[in-house]
C-alpha cells in the first residue's frame, strides 16, 4: 500500500467494529510496539481474538496480517530512536530466551535475503568492481564494521581500494573530489540512514562514477543514486542493528570476485604468505 498505514487506519476508524477500533487505537498510540507483535499477542494485548486482528488487516487492504505487520515495521524501523529501540525490545525478547530468539531471527533474515536478492544486480556489481580503476567504500556508524571487513578482503583482490574514514561529513566530499567515471563507490547504509553516505553517493553519481549500494530496500535514500542495488534484510535487536544478512551478501560478493580473479589473487596471496611467514604474523601448528 502506498498510503501511510497510520493515515489509512485513521481514515477508516468509523468503519471498524468495536473490537477493531480497539486494535486501531492501540496501533495509533503504540505503533512502534505493535509492529513487532504477532497477531495472537496483539489480540491478547487489546483483548480481542486473533481472528479479529486478521480481519482488521484485511479491512485495511492487506492480504494478511504478516503484510500489515511488515508495513508497520518498515514505518517504524526508519524512525526509531535508540531509546525507543530499547523499549520495543523489552516486548519482543524474553530474557530467558534471548539466544534462540535472536539467532532464529537472524537465520530468517538470511533466508529471505537469499530468496529476494536480484541475481542480475549482484552480477552487475561484480562486473563493476572488476572493471573499475579504483574502489572506494563508505559505511559509517553501524555500517562501518561492514565497510572495514569488505575493504580488508578487497585489498587482496585489487591494487587500489580506499575505505573512506570520516570524522566529519565534509571529509566524504574531500575524499571523493577526484573520483572519475573509471572508479566505483560502494556505499553501505541501513536504518537509520546516515546522511554522509547519502550525500557521498549523490556526489559520486554526479561526477559520473559508478555506484553500488548495499542497503535494505529500494526506497533507501542511497538507492536513488545507485547503478547496482544489493538488498539485504537488516533488523533491530535491542540497541543493536542486525547485520548478518548484509555480511552474508558481502561474503558472496567477495567470493564471486575472487573466483573471477583466481590467478591474480593466488599470486598476490603467495606474496602475502611469504611476508606473513617472515614476520611470524600467524602462529604455526605444532610450535
Amino acid at each position: 500500500m502506498t498510503q501511510d498505514i497510520l493515515e489509512c487506519i485513521h481514515n477508516k476508524m468509523n468503519t471498524f467494529s468495536k473490537g477493531q477500533r480497539r486494535i486501531a487505537a492501540y496501533i495509533l498510540e503504540s505503533y512502534d510496539k505493535a509492529a513487532f507483535l504477532t497477531a495472537s499477542v496483539l489480540g491478547k494485548t487489546v483483548q480481542v481474538s486473533e481472528s479479529t486482528v486478521v480481519r482488521f488487516a484485511a479491512q485495511l487492504g492487506y492480504d494478511g496480517y504478516p503484510e500489515m505487520q511488515k508495513a508497520l515495521q518498515e514505518l517504524v524501523l526508519h524512525h526509531l530512536t535508540a531509546v525507543q529501540r530499547m523499549e520495543v525490545s523489552e516486548t519482543r525478547i524474553a530474557q530467558e530466551d534471548v539466544i534462540s530468539t535472536v539467532l532464529l531471527a537472524d537465520a530468517e533474515r538470511i533466508r529471505k535475503t537469499a530468496e529476494e536478492l536480484d541475481v542480475a544486480q549482484f552480477q552487475s556489481a561484480v562486473e563493476t568492481l572488476l572493471s573499475s580503476k579504483r574502489v572506494f567504500v563508505l559505511g559509517v556508524r553501524s555500517s562501518a564494521s561492514l565497510a572495514s571487513f569488505l575493504c580488508y578482503y578487497l585489498r587482496y583482490l585489487f591494487d587500489d581500494v580506499r575505505q573512506l574514514m570520516l570524522s566529519s561529513e565534509s571529509e566524504a566530499f574531500e575524499a571523493l573530489v577526484r573520483i572519475t567515471p573509471q572508479d566505483v563507490l560502494l556505499g553501505i547504509s541501513f536504518p537509520r540512514y546516515c546522511s554522509a553516505t547519502v550525500r557521498a553517493m549523490e556526489l559520486a553519481h554526479s561526477r559520473g562514477a559508478r555506484t553500488i549500494a548495499l542497503t535494505d530496500c529500494a526506497s533507501s535514500p542511497i538507492a536513488q543514486n545507485a547503478d547496482c542495488l544489493l538488498l539485504a534484510g537488516s533488523g533491530m535487536v535491542s540497541l543493536v542493528d542486525s547485520m548478518v544478512a548484509p555480511m552474508s551478501v558481502i561474503n558472496a560478493l567477495l567470493a564471486a570476485v575472487a573466483s573471477r580473479r583466481k590467478s591474480e589473487t593466488t599470486q598476490t596471496l603467495q606474496k602475502f604468505e611469504e611476508i606473513w611467514d617472515s614476520y611470524h604474523v600467524y602462529e604455526k601448528n605444532g610450535e
